[in-house]
């Protein structure tokens, strides 16, 4: 069950992220930051990053340009994470049947939001034209306000009132277990999803070698901060310099490294030497040298 105090905290932050991710940009507003905040109000920190670091990784790739409006997956995270910890639902099950909906639901909250704050322009309009600068101050921050209420009042009732339909809607999905296991599996993928999504704009084909440079150093790293940990570990039940000297040289951290990871690195390192040694060569040709010897093209 989820205390009052948790709704008025989860209801505060809600209305207080959007602000943040539209002015002060200070990432409180990214569905990570949210997962964490709500974790901390439900008293399940774990769930709650998990749960946001997943919708963070679904809207990689997902921007908003002009005056286009993209789902909320901050809000998503919010009430999963909520609803994930008050009512023991699997953080896989709660991203692919709350907080993916709820986000996309948000979209129209979102709109209205954007809608509601022209009155607050148009005046500050009018106060431009007539030289009324605290008039144009106090529009500005009320319009601050439409935007606040597109996420908490959404996130409050959901809070307030849907916390008996969803233990009702989850109970349902648990009598069918291959549609848990449809639904768990979808939450699962969405974070590729966003990888997919992002690897779609970015140049990859122009910069393969950067991508394969990040993915042998990550695969590589992952394993010697395993095999350090074995090796932590193993030191503090040791007692004595021989077992020591033993356990230090034994190569043990550098055990598993897979050799595809290293050809990776190292093709990616050529690949950059080569490209860098091509536009060194092409810069050079560009330069044009006077007769004085001065040199007239300073594009080097």
């Amino acid at each position: 069950m989820i205390q009052w105090w948790q709704i008025l905290l989860l209801t505060l932050y809600s209305a207080y992220q959007i602000c943040d991710e539209l002015t002060i940009v200070s990432s409180a507003g990214s569905p990570v930051f949210a997962g964490f905040v709500a974790g901390l109000i439900m008293g399940d920190i774990e769930t709650g990053l998990w749960i946001g670091g997943s919708l963070q990784l679904m809207v990689l790739g997902v921007g908003t340009f002009g005056g286009a409006s993209r789902i909320d997956a901050t809000s998503g995270a919010v009430l999963a994470t909520a609803f994930s910890v008050a009512q023991n639902i699997e953080p896989e099950l709660a991203v692919s049947t709350i907080a993916v909906p709820v986000a996309a639901l948000m979209v129209y909250t979102d709109i209205l939001g954007r809608f509601s704050t022209t009155y607050f322009a148009h005046r500050i309009d009018k106060n431009v034209e007539d030289f009324n600068y605290k008039a144009i101050e106090r529009n500005y921050l009320l319009g601050a306000v439409p935007w606040a209420l597109s996420r908490a009042l959404p996130v409050f009732l959901a809070l307030f009132l849907g916390g008996g339909a969803v233990k009702a809607m989850v109970d349902t999905i648990a009598n069918y277990q291959w549609v848990a296991d449809g639904l768990t599996l979808a939450g699962k993928m969405l974070p590729g999803l966003g990888f997919a999504i992002l690897l779609h704009y970015l140049p990859v084909k122009r910069n393969l070698h950067y991508l394969g440079l990040g993915f042998g150093l990550t695969a590589m790293l992952t394993t010697l901060y395993a095999n350090l940990q074995s090796v932590s570990g193993t030191l503090s039940g040791i007692i004595g310099e021989s077992g020591l000297k033993e356990t230090i040289f034994d190569g043990a951290p550098f055990k598993g490294l897979p050799m595809i990871g290293i050809a990776i690195i190292g093709a990616a390192f050529a690949t950059i030497h080569y490209k860098n040694s091509q536009n060194v060569t092409v810069v050079e040709q560009r330069v044009e040298v006077s007769e004085s010897g001065e040199i007239e093209d300073d594009e080097i």
